[in-house]
């Protein structure tokens, strides 16, 4: 098992007076001291500008850079450090593929129906500006993927299928590598929303032959505001870049202009190199833990949180009943509350964080008329004393207000 008390030592938040019980790294994880360390090493010792100067501190800030590159790379199990393009976020990374790909009307991008917003507007948007067909394949059961109609659906005009890996509506995670099997069979790419899975699991691009990742840091004890997207290299070389400027291009003259091979072509403009370098540093961290350790700590903690409110009558799951189907992920509601009550409740009583609300999955939500949830959700700093507190609390929220 895993000496989790060893790991939160790193985390500065967990280690204060009034630490609080943290139960959103859904949302955003906490970082650990190396990340921080990381990010002022950068602007203590060599806040420098990479890849252009040829003085020592920038040839520095190049070399860091291109090594948390390298770190991403292994991460996502990618092949080549020139698939994995530097962004500011998942949803930055969906969209360079959204507006990359050129799609003119009458073409059509399917995904599944539990998306985050990342993986639904950018779609709506093309819809709306540029004429393209957006549809959603509709779940079996509510909760699970549905191959078979996936195989039905896939047509001709089909450009692309794009689908969340794990959802963080209630911790699912989809057969992805059947998915992209299918799709592949008819021709069609794929793209994949990793955001709540990387950090959690071993993702392996390579092996699950995926077209297109997008994941973000601050889902894996990064910084804010910065994530990447992998591409296959032949992928990507065809893919349209949204923003360009400096960095971009070999040449520009007044007639004519040049563009560098990707990642750079995407990378337009001064990069966040704290952020970048921060963020590999993150993806080491999580990788030296091992995230299949990760995985089995997080399931151990929600088996422990399911048992202990599982006679809670008033209590009403969302998302699949086996608790080896949600991930780290615990999503409710209670009757008589609202799910906001419910977060606001915790964090003024009992200093629990959770998050509330439709969790950028606004369209299954609507869908179903449900206002939201409560979701719990574990990373690998918690605890079976995090996930104690937050079931104590919620019992006696329930007998208090009876």
């Amino acid at each position: 098992a895993m000496d989790v008390s060893k790991y939160r030592k790193d985390f500065p938040i967990l280690n204060s007076d009034d630490s609080p019980i943290y139960l959103d790294s859904a949302c955003m994880t906490l970082r650990p001291q190396a990340v921080i360390e990381a990010i002022t090493d950068y602007y203590t010792n060599y806040p420098a500008c990479g890849g252009r100067s040829v003085h020592k501190l920038s040839w520095q800030v190049t070399e860091n850079f291109e090594m948390a590159r390298d770190s991403l790379r292994r991460f996502m199990g990618a092949e080549s450090s020139s698939e994995i393009v530097f962004t500011k976020n998942a949803t930055e990374s969906m969209n360079i593929v959204a507006n990359g790909l050129n799609l003119t009307k009458g073409d059509e991008v399917l995904t599944s129906d539990k998306e985050h917003n990342a993986n639904v507007v950018p779609w709506h948007h093309l819809a709306k500006h540029k004429g393209i067909k957006y549809d959603v394949l509709p779940a079996k059961d509510n909760y699970f993927f549905d191959t078979e109609a996936l195989k039905e659906r896939l047509n001709s005009k089909t450009k692309l299928f794009s689908f969340v890996h794990t959802s963080n509506l209630d911790g699912h995670t989809n057969p992805a590598k059947e998915i992209i099997e299918i799709c592949h069979d008819k021709g069609v790419k794929v793209m994949m929303d990793t955001a709540q899975s990387a950090p959690h699991q071993d993702v392996n691009v390579v092996d699950l032959d995926v077209d297109f990742a997008g994941i973000s840091a601050h889902k894996f004890c990064g910084p804010s505001g910065m994530g990447a997207l992998y591409g296959k290299f032949d992928e990507l070389k065809n893919l349209i870049p949204t923003y360009v400027g400096g960095s971009t291009v070999v040449n520009s003259t007044y007639k004519d202009y040049k563009l560098l091979p990707p990642p750079s072509c995407f990378e337009a403009g001064l990069q966040n190199y704290a952020g970048a370098i921060g963020s590999g540093a993150a993806a080491e961290y999580v990788m030296n833990i091992g995230r299949d350790n990760i995985h089995e700590h997080e399931n151990k903690l929600n088996k422990l949180m399911t048992k202990e409110l599982s006679d809670v009558e008033s209590l009403n799951l969302v998302g699949p009943s086996d608790v080896n189907q949600r991930g780290g992920i615990f999503s409710f509601n209670l009757d008589g509350w609202d799910p906001t009550e419910v977060a606001m409740h915790l964090d003024e009583e009992y200093n629990i964080a959770i998050r509330s609300g439709m969790h950028c999955v606004h369209s299954w939500f609507n869908s179903r008329g449900i206002e939201g949830t409560a979701r719990a959700s574990v990373y690998l700093y918690n605890n079976e004393e995090d996930v104690l507190s937050f079931t104590n609390a919620i019992k006696e929220s329930i007998d208090n207000r009876k």
